[in-house]
């Protein structure tokens, strides 16, 4: 079981991301290996739900930055409605988080809050209540069902009555599959909900994770994935550490240090402790260092003045 700090823990569960569609509005473009900040779409969204047991993915395989099952709807394109049917059949959790592959804010964060309301901790149900589905709303309420968590035999249910209703699922609205459950809406900020059907949105993705407040956490997330570390530590510790080396030392000191302590963590079996352990005490022998500079400063016949051997002029006498 993964957890990530300030989010409620995860119980078990498996993930299904709908990678498929024509992606028409791209010019039939592969939506989910578009990249926005250096990261595919498809993988974007797999970093999310990284603390799945199993993850689905439905559509035409591609490369992926962690293993995952493939899935394909029969037919091919036969809508979202086919393709979870396919992706849940490979399920195996009670839980099942269902994702669309074109969610570029997407995070672990919003993930956990959809599996504790599905758990009964959602605004104005009765604790400990359990409910059948866990809707985001977007910032115009409107229900996400492809940004969800859901309990797998009642999804199950509602789409096996669907494919017998219907003779097929093929083109069916996921409206009809929604409409049948019991379920409740999860708010959250606009990002998260946030999906690229145009190149417009594509451009506006890739603007926003460049704005300021976003940027390094992005650069960050970018970086780790790329190196293939899964390792969620205080970046904003670790900015004041470089600061205050850059300015009580010397500037070079700040990417010097930082680096050193992430070998020192690494050194000390890794993981976020050893590296707050590791800053902590960096952090401290700057300050010491600091101090030691302002005391040197204040010291008689240190101040630059007369007297002053590094100010070139003699005393007086």
């Amino acid at each position: 079981m993964t957890t990530t700090p300030g989010t409620p823990e995860r119980s078990a569960y498996d993930a299904v991301v709908l990678a498929g569609g024509a992606a028409r509005r791209l010019g039939g473009t592969d939506k989910p290996a578009v990249s926005v900040g250096g990261r595919a779409l498809i993988d974007r969204v797999l970093s999310a739900c990284a603390g799945a047991a199993r993850t689905v993915v439905v559509g035409a395989r591609r490369p992926t930055t962690r293993p995952v099952l493939w899935a394909r709807e029969d037919p091919p394109g036969g809508g979202p409605l086919a393709a979870l049917d396919a992706g849940i059949r490979h399920c195996r959790a009670e839980s099942v988080i269902v994702l669309s592959a074109d969610l570029p804010f997407l995070g672990p964060r919003t993930v956990g809050a959809l599996l504790a309301a599905l758990d009964g901790a959602a605004p104005g149900r009765e604790a400990g209540t359990p409910t059948e589905g866990a809707l985001l709303t977007d910032a115009a309420e409107r229900d996400q069902p492809l940004v969800a968590a859901y309990r797998l035999e009642p999804l199950r249910r509602e789409i096996a009555l669907l494919a017998t209703e219907y003779g097929s699922l093929s083109g069916l609205p996921l409206r009809f599959l929604t409409r049948e459950l019991d379920l409740v809406r999860v708010a959250a900020d606009a990002r998260a909900s946030f999906d690229c059907d145009t190149w417009e949105d594509i451009a506006a993705a890739r603007a926003r994770i460049r704005e300021h407040g976003y940027v390094l956490d992005e650069w960050i997330a970018a970086v780790s994935a790329e190196l293939g570390i899964e390792l969620d530590v205080d970046t904003h510790g670790l900015l004041d550490l470089a600061r205050d080396a850059a300015h009580g030392v010397a500037r070079p000191a700040a990417p010097l240090t930082t680096f050193l302590v992430g070998y020192a963590a690494a050194r000390a079996g890794g993981g976020p402790e050893a590296v707050a352990e590791a800053s902590r005490k960096a952090a401290a022998l700057a300050a010491r260092w600091a101090a030691e500079s302002d005391e040197q400063g204040t010291q008689p016949g240190n101040d630059g003045g007369p007297g002053d051997a590094r100010s070139g002029e003699a005393t007086p006498g």
